[in-house]
């Protein structure tokens, strides 16, 4: 896991093992080098204020330019992880609609 510096801080404090990287702004190697080069699979980021604006910007052309799947609320983050855990537990199952409703 990678995060930015604020993120990272709190995510250690947390008990997570994460690896610091550079905002966009900051220089480079940044998350959008990152994101690029194939190293980010999904990314978390949820833009406070003008400066988070601007960067965010870039980050989620990236994404987009790269097909990473970006998500931008906490709400959205947590559904997204909870899904993560719950595929990990068991496998996908696929019912349609009509054979729920038989």
């Amino acid at each position: 896991m990678v995060a930015t510096e604020g993120t990272a801080r709190a995510l250690v404090e947390a008990g997570l093992t994460v690896e610091p990287i550079l905002k966009v702004h900051e220089g480079r190697p940044n998350i959008a080098d990152a994101i690029r080069s194939g190293d980010i699979q999904l990314v978390i980021n949820t833009p406070v204020g003008r400066q988070a604006a601007h960067g965010d910007k870039y980050l989620r052309r990236a994404a987009i330019d790269y097909a990473v799947p970006a998500v931008t609320t906490l709400a959205g983050a947590r559904a997204a992880v909870e899904a993560i855990a719950a595929l990990q537990g068991e496998p996908l199952v696929v019912t349609a609609l009509q054979d729920m409703h038989a």
